[in-house]
């Protein structure tokens, strides 16, 4: 039994030894080895780093550290982490010089967390919106033409929603429902293969339904728009 006591004063002497003579880092050294990880590729240890110094809150290094976390979620793909730590910093540091930064890339992390288009285009949706918010704000930042193509992007993403869902329809063979989609996407008055095939539906489904007028007005657009293209050669012999 002394003998068990002994050993275990002697390991709590060496602990506290050890403790004694640990060093502490400071929040300049954590930076730059954080810095040194971020710049060398090794997002996840400079993640772990940042992520200390911005919990700290009490140094000058928070905001910068804060940014830093998040570009290293950024650049791992971890988006949805990336998107809050850009909205914490905007949360705590509004006024900063990288507040286009955080503003540009939490629509640029939800541009990247959308779904493709036969999914749910909740993300799309909010993408739009806050690069919207960016436009707003910041009018004359070089990435505002980059910006309005994402925006471009992101709609036409909505307009491969809709005309998805409008094929869906037509194969579970409910041609009204089919009908109102088809002819949201001839509406907005777009050349392209969504708005081509869809004239080519509404055509058919119009025919289908007996509603002739309508249905020849589809395929006569069609055959305006797109002259020589497979779906005018396919409903020609119905039409003609």
């Amino acid at each position: 039994m002394k003998r068990y006591l002994s050993f275990l004063l002697l390991i709590i002497l060496v602990f506290g030894a050890c403790s004694k003579n640990k060093v502490e880092i400071t929040t300049e050294q954590k930076l730059a080895m954080a810095d040194n990880y971020y710049g060398n590729g090794k997002y996840a240890k400079a993640a772990v780093l940042y992520d200390e110094i911005s919990f700290e809150r009490k140094s000058a290094a928070t905001a910068y550290a804060t940014m830093r976390l998040a570009d290293s979620y950024f650049a791992m793909n971890k988006f949805t982490d990336a998107r809050l730590k850009y909205q914490q910093f905007i949360d705590g540091f509004p006024d900063h010089s990288n507040a286009a930064d955080a503003y540009f890339r939490i629509a640029l992390c939800l541009f990247e967390e959308s779904a493709k288009p036969s999914l749910d285009q909740t993300e799309t949706v909010e993408a739009i919106e806050a690069f919207g918010v960016f436009l707003e704000r910041f009018p004359n930042d070089s990435r505002y033409p980059r910006a309005l193509e994402y925006v471009r992007r992101a709609q036409y993403k909505l307009i491969e929603k809709k005309y998805q869902n409008g094929y869906i329809y037509y194969k579970m063979k409910d041609y009204s429902a089919a009908l109102m989609y088809f002819d949201e996407v001839i509406a907005l008055g777009n050349t392209d293969a969504l708005d081509r095939k869809s004239l080519y539906y509404s055509a058919l489904l119009h025919q289908h339904q007996k509603n002739h007028e309508a249905a020849n007005e589809a395929f006569m657009r069609l055959k305006s728009r797109y002259p020589g293209s497979k779906e005018v050669k396919k409903l020609e012999r119905r039409f003609d």
